[in-house]
């Protein structure tokens, strides 16, 4: 299994998309074969992998192919790339019933043995992203939460306060997203508004995205996470 990585969310409305498409895009622009992978069924997020990584846009639901196929689903899913970006679904460890952990973005990290980095919206909080993270961190020790990036971020003050407040909890920040409305994607009930209906808007978007997160994310790191995640062997799909 290629290097890989998931980008969770602490709920729906984090930013996960636009991160999600950002860093495939910033990392295409670096030479890298990305393949994007959406967890759970939504066919919408598939479509802007697509536009950004020029590769198809895939599904893991475990819900629906059962847990036993997602690795095999991933190896196959990832053939030529050189790096898999995962995207989560709603909040990190939000799935099929509110007992367990089936179908959520932590079941199928656990399942891919992923390093997961979960993004903040952190446009009403400061030293509250601390009790945030420390909490997702905590929640499952099976999972490894290894990284945050927070999104509309406000000013450089508002960003220092951030970092300080989460220094002491050993998590490294790997980006940090200032609030901007040209990188916001039109939503609507179902979640975005496809590609196919705004094609070359999008395009547009996924390419300011990407310029976006050279600026403001580390890349070297979020690329030195994926390669840490263990080779795992096994059937291909």
């Amino acid at each position: 299994m290629i290097p890989r990585i998931v980008i969770a969310g602490t709920s729906s409305g984090a930013g996960k998309t636009s991160i999600a498409c950002g860093l495939i895009g910033a990392l295409r622009a670096r030479g890298l074969r990305v393949q994007g992978f959406k967890v759970g069924p939504d066919y919408i997020d598939p479509s802007h992998h697509a536009l950004a990584s020029g590769r198809p846009g895939r599904n893991l639901d475990a819900f629906l192919s059962g847990p036993e196929l997602i690795a095999p689903l991933v190896r196959h899913g990832s053939s030529g790339a050189d790096i898999a970006v995962i995207e989560g679904v709603m909040g990190l460890f939000d799935g099929a019933s509110g007992r367990g952990e089936l179908a959520s973005t932590a079941h199928v990290a656990k399942l891919l043995e992923a390093p997961v980095v979960i993004v903040v919206d952190a446009a009403a909080m400061a030293r509250s992203a601390a009790a945030v993270v420390h909490g997702f961190r905590s929640f499952d020790p099976e999972l490894r939460v290894a990284g945050v990036i927070f999104n509309k971020v406000g000013s450089d003050v508002h960003e220092q306060l951030l970092r300080e407040a989460v220094e002491p909890l050993g998590t490294p920040v790997l980006g940090v997203v200032r609030r901007d409305a040209a990188l916001r994607t039109p939503e609507r009930h179902l979640g975005l508004v496809p590609v196919v209906e705004r094609e070359q808007s999008a395009r547009a978007a996924l390419a300011a995205l990407a310029e976006a997160m050279v600026g403001c994310a580390d890349l070297e790191g979020l690329v030195r996470l994926a390669l840490s995640a263990p080779s795992a062997p096994g059937p291909v799909w």
